[in-house]
């Protein structure tokens, strides 16, 4: 029997891997929220799934879209691990990395509708990585349980109690959200008002209980490093933010991240913060603002 000849990762291959690489990176920062580990992760599957087809003994793969989401999956479970390594050392509150989703950003179509709320992304934070994973491929990509059981190497029994213990979780800390898309009107007020110094604004747009996060890492400025709560110390800092950019030349401009509205803030032409409002219900006021100042997760911000 004569030995078939050795498959190489040829343009087939390669065209392959970038027709689902959107679907591949959401998959991936939803369960990661950062876009340097999902690009980490990404360039892990491409190199298995271009030594697969290296591999002369190798099965033929019937399923392309759903072989390489398990490799991203598994890419992205052991890389938690890495991930949880840093946030033991992390400075103050970890927030997402902003995907910024307008038309001319690094984000294609796919990677913005299917991209959770920052709001979702930090409560997934709760979750075991595990349980992370089978709620991304399920909820948000909608994989099957039997499916997920076989890219994840378990048993469809586990992976239907992961879901269901995944959904309760979150099903018990979700906000409630809009049916309608989320006004951006809100973060331009909000921001308008802040650089004004405008107090009565702001206690107008701030409800009652609404809670300020911000990831500095360290690095970046931070007016706190736990979280603050309650509309007048909100405000507070604001009026705080605003005088010490009242002598600086600042350009806002206003994007969103997933269906968030989002302030991308400059100075002097470089990325000062990314501040993402989550409205209240009735979608009049705000009940929480993340706000990342961590240079490191601003860098694809332009």
């Amino acid at each position: 029997m004569t030995t078939p000849p050795p498959r190489t990762a040829t343009d087939e291959v390669t065209a392959q891997f970038l027709e689902y690489r959107e679907l591949l990176f959401a998959v991936g920062y939803n369960m990661l929220g950062t876009v340097t580990d999902t690009e980490d992760v990404l360039q892990e599957a491409w190199l298995a799934w271009a030594g697969r087809h290296r591999d002369p003994t190798a099965a033929p793969i019937d399923n392309p879209r759903a072989y390489l989401v398990r490799l991203t999956a598994n890419q992205a479970l052991s890389r938690r691990t890495e991930i949880g390594r840093r946030r033991e050392t992390y400075v103050g509150p970890w927030l997402p990395e902003p995907l910024i989703t307008e038309e001319d950003s690094v984000t294609g179509p796919l990677e913005r509708k299917q991209s959770l709320s920052t709001a979702v992304l930090v409560l997934l934070e709760t979750l075991s990585p595990v349980e992370r994973a089978v709620f991304v491929l399920h909820d948000v990509f909608g994989f099957p349980h039997p499916e997920i059981a076989e890219m994840l190497d378990r048993s469809p029994t586990s992976i239907r109690q992961l879901a269901s213990r995944a959904r309760k979780h979150l099903d018990a800390r979700r906000p409630v959200r809009h049916t309608d898309p989320i006004p951006a009107g809100l973060a331009e007020r909000l921001a308008e008002a802040t650089l004004r110094g405008d107090l009565p604004t702001l206690l107008e747009l701030l409800a009652p209980d609404v809670t300020l996060l911000t990831d500095s890492g360290g690095l970046g400025p931070a007016q706190s490093l736990a979280p603050v709560h309650g509309r007048t110390a909100v405000a507070a800092i604001f009026m705080a933010i605003a005088t010490q950019l009242s002598n600086r030349h600042v350009a806002i401009h206003y994007r969103r991240v997933a269906e968030d509205p989002c302030v991308l803030i400059f100075t002097e032409d470089s990325p000062l913060a990314a501040v993402v409002i989550d409205p209240t219900p009735a979608g009049d006021q705000i009940e929480a603002v993340y706000s990342v100042t961590n240079p490191n997760k601003l860098t694809r911000i332009h």
